[in-house]
């Protein structure tokens, strides 16, 4: 998928809303786990009720990955399932010697159909670059991280500035704004305005909104940029809103109230 067909998506629906597929089989309603396949089953009625308001879906693979090749098969018919015109995310945080990302590679973008995956970037360029090798595919990189232990590493200094600032300039030597994004955790709000000078022209996919804390409104003041610049995830709650028999009817309004949010900011900032 290219940045304009993206961009289109988001302005057509007016939102910039990805809803993460981080499938639980233990949080899953209870009546769908006598399915022949609970989690492709849990997928596909969250998706009929959240591709209205959505942009992307973003499968978190070690929760497919668990169950071994029967978790993958429901990978497989969940990304069959999502329509075409939605952005997908490997959210699988790849990252490798070059002939191993090579692999990586094949698998998500070839097999699998995927249109971005998430990179680590520590290993470096040929760690990177195989993913960049295919058309209208994305890498997504891991930059600022949302989480506690982030600042193990990612705030270290490197050449006078933070380690994350590093990658973020680096890495344009890899990739540039039509095939590359940034991971910028939502909690992060008091780097990205800096984040969003450095890389004008990217988007960022911007996990933690919601049940991890991060705050829409001051996401989107800083984030957006003309062209939106932004996919906001939201995982635990939109898909685990409910663990009734409504649950995709509740998951759609939790989705729908999100999307009129985004709405009022692109009007303002867009």
């Amino acid at each position: 998928m290219t940045k304009q067909e993206i961009i289109k998506q988001i302005f057509s629906k007016k939102s910039y809303l990805c809803v993460g597929l981080d499938t639980d089989i233990n949080k899953i309603p209870s009546h769908l786990k006598s399915a022949e396949d609970p989690i492709f089953e849990f997928n596909k009625q969250i998706i009929d009720a959240t591709y209205e308001y959505a942009v992307a879906y973003k499968p978190n693979i070690a929760f497919y990955e668990a169950h071994g090749p029967k978790g993958w098969e429901s990978l497989q018919k969940t990304i069959e399932y999502i329509p075409d015109d939605i952005f997908t995310i490997a959210d699988a945080k790849r990252g490798d010697i070059g002939n191993t990302s090579k692999m990586y590679a094949r698998a998500f973008f070839e097999q699998m159909n995927f249109d971005s995956i998430t990179v680590a970037p520590y290993m470096g360029s040929d760690s990177v670059e195989p993913f960049l090798e295919f058309e209208n595919k994305w890498v997504i990189l891991l930059a600022l991280t949302s989480n506690q232990g982030s600042k193990d590493f990612q705030y270290l200094k490197v050449n006078d500035q933070s380690l994350f600032e590093e990658v973020l300039q680096k890495s344009q030597d890899w990739g540039d704004s039509e095939n590359m994004m940034y991971v910028v955790g939502a909690t992060r709000t008091d780097q990205l305005e800096k984040i969003r000078k450095s890389i004008p022209n990217h988007f960022l996919l911007v996990p933690g909104v919601g049940a991890q804390g991060g705050n829409l409104s001051d996401v989107s003041e800083k984030g957006l940029n003309k062209d939106c610049g932004l996919l906001v995830n939201s995982s635990r709650g939109i898909i685990y809103a409910s663990d009734e028999k409504n649950f995709a009817q509740v998951a759609a309004q939790k989705a729908k109230s999100i999307q009129e949010e985004m709405e009022g900011y692109l009007a303002k900032w867009c």
